[in-house]
């Protein structure tokens, strides 16, 4: 039945900062152990009507078993655009909140004295590569580029080192290590977003925002488009408020010392919060249609017969 009561949602996202940034205006700019700061910017900078959330960050390859299983205890989430195939039935994406590669995206480095010079030499070498997780895009779209290959999963930051101490000979990097690997001695041998434009001249999808479609049935026909209007409204605001997006990544940054250099969070900031972020329209999912669609030509992944973002 419909309900006029307060609806508190669960909105799980990743660490990174372009993630962080488009979430704090619907609770205001808080402390890491929720409280938020004095002053309007502690209150939501956006109308949520009747919802309310709580905001928890979580690895995006764990956001991705866990919504696969059905185990995800959270109403929206964030997951890797390789994931919809095998949810879009229980779950709808939202036109704002994804992340594309407009002509980059992520980074395949080895060592400075690796034998790799090219993404060709990784289909006839036979590497171990450090991958984020089987059920990302970074992945899937590494498998289209080179096929099957020996990979080892491993949490998206652990995978600058691994490569650096030997661990592996290769890494796929996602996040901010995209524009920090070099600092570590590091060198980059392809880009998925260069080669996938280079294949279609399409931007690359990466993340996705989604939202259990069941919330119909919970709350009343309409309440994933109500509630999807004010995820847009999010997004558009964070970018609105540039200034204070910044001070939420500075006040939630842990142990991330790269968030210190602002020039990098900017830039970082501009590459995955773009365009099309706030609006995927009809370019963004033209892009995930041609992702997905040649992911399950290859055996990747099931056909996903409609892409239908509220």
């Amino acid at each position: 039945m419909p309900t006029t009561d307060t609806i508190t949602l669960n909105l799980a996202h990743s660490p990174d900062s372009d993630d962080l940034v488009m979430w704090w205006p619907l609770v205001g700019v808080r402390h890491p152990d929720g409280t938020p700061i004095t002053g309007d910017l502690g209150k939501p900078q956006v109308e949520t009507g009747r919802f309310r959330f709580n905001l928890l960050a979580r690895d995006v390859e764990e956001l991705n078993k866990l919504v696969i299983g059905d185990d995800s205890a959270y109403d929206i989430t964030a997951i890797s655009c390789a994931t919809y195939p095998m949810i879009a039935d229980r779950y709808a994406m939202t036109t704002s909140g994804g992340s594309f590669g407009e002509n980059y995206g992520p980074r395949i480095v080895v060592a400075v004295n690796s034998p790799f010079q090219t993404l060709d030499d990784l289909k006839n070498l036979n590497p171990t590569i450090g991958i984020p997780g089987i059920n990302t895009s970074a992945y899937m779209g590494l498998r289209m580029a080179i096929g099957a290959f020996e990979h080892q999963e491993m949490l998206f930051s652990d995978i600058p080192d691994a490569v650096a101490d030997g661990w592996v000979d290769a890494g796929l990097l996602i996040h901010e290590a995209q524009l920090t690997y070099a600092e570590m001695g590091l060198r980059e041998i392809g880009d998925l977003g260069k080669w996938w434009h280079g294949q279609t001249g399409k931007p690359l999808p990466l993340g996705l925002n989604v939202i259990r479609r069941d919330l119909d049935d919970q709350y009343g026909q309409g309440t994933c488009q109500a509630l999807a209007n004010v995820l847009n409204a999010s997004v558009q605001c964070c970018v609105k408020m540039g200034e204070a997006s910044r001070m939420y990544l500075q006040l939630n940054k842990g142990d991330r010392t790269e968030w210190d250099d602002p020039k990098l969070v900017d830039r970082y900031l501009a590459m995955y919060v773009s365009g099309l972020t706030l609006d995927m329209g009809e370019i963004g999912r033209d892009a995930i249609r041609s992702f997905l669609g040649r992911a399950a030509g290859e055996g990747l992944c099931p056909q996903v017969e409609n892409i239908d973002p509220l």
